[in-house]
């Protein structure tokens, strides 16, 4: 199966589906069957996969595309590259679709959101930058803003959360001053799930500051409708593995075009351009042509490093078409509904949880102690997470269903869990 034939299936399977809101009768017999083996293994095990927000389930052609991309490997030798560079083109493009962006070169793929964080960090012309970011970021994040710190390449500000361990908008536009390099915060916070509210008036804040803008987009993406021009960002990073189901190592860093040089070309010293590069950001890479300085390539390209690891493209390729196909807002529609569901079973069997009103694909339920929670939850057959609550010494156990979840398994879900935290 190649990319073309993995399309003409997945449109198929939706278009059967007809317009419209999502149910689980047709999701079952249309969508189902591309996940036959996953859904195989949760049959065989009894197990209730919740955990949908942390490692995506796998489509069945996965396996099939990733052993093309190797076949072409084995037949064509160092043929291959012009498939392999098809594959990167298109996974550029399948991001840019879900950012409503028009410029798949403005995509960089990247193995990881922390590698796009550090690209843009070691791109801002400023010897020790100041950095605004908050104590809900993800861990990877997180870890890197403060190994800068602690090396004394940037100086970081951390905005605490409410005593709820929520972010609220007026307390990061606050910190924000005409110091201010980089700011640095997510659409949807982790641990919590909790959007992040006015993310425009941040962004248009941290601007008229005269600070750049970097958004991890991480659990918003594919969950929530993304318009990168919109919300004007400076600067998206984000990744496949959950939701888009798109398996480690596949994400990117979205690159606004202020930050593009449409000629390519030697940056200017006071510019924000790449110094994390290779030889796929040279201007005709191909051609092996050397000059006395740096010319990047034009666009996005000028952000590409050296050779990259191709199979992500192969890898990631099918969630993300599903996903466009299908469309985020269909899917958010329908997630919304199962998160009630759920909701609404749960305190049937006698267990409150914890709604946020503005909330990304997972609900929540405190707990004293997470890892505990977890243990006890996988012993009952509920694959789930949790996560500390920012700031405080409780615990959010993430519950996250999603569109392989039948009704009835929620329904089971609820009671296996009432019976395991009691």
């Amino acid at each position: 199966m190649n990319i073309n034939e993995a399309q003409r299936v997945i449109t198929d399977a939706v278009g059967r589906m007809g317009p419209g809101a999502l149910s689980e009768e047709a999701l079952v017999q249309h969508i189902h069957p591309l996940f036959s083996r996953v859904l195989a293994r949760n049959e065989k095990s009894s197990e209730i996969y919740l955990a949908n927000h942390s490692l995506g389930r796998p489509m069945d052609m996965v396996s099939d595309l990733v052993q093309g991309a190797l076949d072409g490997w084995y037949e064509q030798l160092d043929g291959v590259w012009n498939a392999w560079l098809d594959a990167r083109d298109r996974y550029r493009a399948e991001i840019a679709a879900m950012l409503c962006w028009p410029d798949e070169r403005a995509v960089v793929p990247k193995t990881s959101a922390a590698q796009g964080l550090r690209a843009v960090l070691n791109a801002v012309p400023v010897q020790m930058p100041s950095i605004v970011s908050t104590e809900c970021e993800f861990d990877s994040i997180d870890f890197v803003l403060k190994a800068y710190h602690d090396k004394e390449r940037a100086f970081v500000r951390w905005v605490k959360p409410d005593k709820n361990g929520l972010m609220q908008p007026e307390t990061i536009i606050k910190a924000i001053s005409s110091n201010t390099d980089v700011v640095v915060l997510s659409a949807v916070c982790f641990a919590t799930g909790q959007v992040v509210q006015s993310l425009k008036e941040i962004i248009d804040e941290a601007h008229e500051k005269g600070a750049i803008v970097v958004l991890d987009a991480y659990h918003a993406f594919g969950v929530l409708p993304l318009d990168f021009a919109a919300l004007g960002a400076d600067f998206i990073i984000g990744g496949n593995y959950k939701y888009t189901r798109g398996g480690a190592g596949a994400c990117y860093l979205a690159v606004h075009p202020r930050h593009l040089d449409s000629s390519g070309g030697q940056s200017a010293p006071d510019s924000i351009s790449p110094i994390d590069t290779g030889w796929f950001a040279k201007r005709e890479p191909f051609s092996y042509k050397r000059s006395g300085n740096s010319l990047f390539a034009p666009g996005g390209d000028a952000w590409l490093e050296a050779t990259p690891p191709v199979l992500t493209y192969y890898q990631a390729l099918p969630g993300l078409m599903l996903t466009n196909t299908i469309g985020v807002d269909r899917l958010r529609a329908y997630s919304r509904t199962q998160q009630k569901l759920l909701a609404d079973q749960l305190e049937a069997n006698g267990v409150t949880p914890l709604l946020l009103k503005n909330r990304g694909a997972y609900i929540l339920i405190e707990h004293h102690d997470g890892r505990e929670a977890v243990n006890r939850l996988k012993a009952s057959g509920i694959n789930a997470d949790a996560r500390p609550l920012p700031g405080t010494d409780r615990w959010v156990v993430r519950l996250c269903p999603d569109l392989l979840n039948t009704n009835a398994e929620l329904e089971e879900s609820a009671r296996r869990i009432a019976k395991a935290l009691a």
